[in-house]
């Protein structure tokens, strides 16, 4: 069987590709969700990274759960509620926090369906192109349960309060052009121009100082959580270190000299 995750490097720009498409690329069993947890820490050492995409193989970006496998186990997790938490807290609870930790920027390339535990995937993803065909669904009460993955916490987050209750009370499915209307994503390409136009935008923001990049990537993170006196303070941190980079210095002279900066990642 091949890999449930692919991990390809172009220059700094790193593309995961959940590659179960006869499945529809689900992610909630042990293999992707190893999978996926693995890629995020394979960028986080190599500091040669500086941006990273997310996409599906095959005709949808991820259909979150396996239906068939629920199925199987609608007796076991009936008896046996306890085993159900663990099964969430080891299995697809550990990807968002994957992601809460991951030091780059990451775009979602969202090449098709993105349903349930597959659209709040993408909201972990700190910017989100999709296809024309793109679909979009906060799903769960269709099944009769709740998003288990984070998605009560990250949907509000990117479309606000209001809107993350419409999309999970009554579970309806968005286009690609209504998920643009409510800023669940930030640009809507023909499905044929999703990767190149995912893949530039990657260069475009892996071409600015790297380690200014993981540190505002950092504080754009933490700053979900914190205070404004908390984030100020982590910031006058963070301006510190990026003060002493050579990459710093390299776009100050260059500025100042009018010419094209060449950032060493230093």
């Amino acid at each position: 069987m091949s890999d449930p995750v692919l991990y390809e490097q172009d220059g700094h720009v790193v593309t995961i590709t959940l590659n179960r498409p006869e499945m529809r690329n689900p992610i909630s069993e042990s293999g992707m969700v190893d999978g996926i947890v693995a890629a995020l820490e394979r960028i986080n050492r190599d500091q040669s990274v500086r941006c990273a995409i997310l996409t599906g193989a095959g005709s949808a970006f991820s259909s979150g759960g396996d239906l068939k496998k629920m199925q199987q186990a609608l007796e076991e997790r009936a008896a046996n509620p306890t085993a159900t938490t663990r099964y969430y807290s080891e299995g697809i609870q550990r990807i968002p926090l994957a992601f809460e930790k991951l030091e780059v920027p990451i775009i979602a390339a969202v090449n098709g369906p993105a349903i349930g535990a597959g659209n709040d995937l993408t909201c972990m993803c700190d910017i989100r192109i999709a296809g024309e065909s793109a679909r979009f669904a906060e799903s769960f009460v269709k099944v009769g349960i709740i998003p288990g993955d984070g998605g009560a916490w990250l949907l509000p987050r990117v479309v606000g309060y209001s809107k993350a209750c419409e999309m999970a009370f009554t579970g309806d499915q968005l286009t690609a052009q209504e998920a643009l209307e409510i800023h669940l994503v930030s640009k809507v390409v023909p499905d044929a121009e999703l990767m190149d136009t995912a893949r530039a935008m990657a260069k475009k923001i892996a071409s600015n100082p790297a380690k200014a990049m993981r540190m505002t990537k950092r504080l754009m993170v933490q700053s979900q959580g914190m205070t404004l006196a908390a984030i100020l303070e982590m910031s006058a941190a963070m301006q510190a270190l990026a003060h002493t980079t050579a990459d710093h210095k390299e776009a100050v002279n260059a500025f100042l000299e009018k010419r094209k900066p060449v950032f060493t990642g230093g």
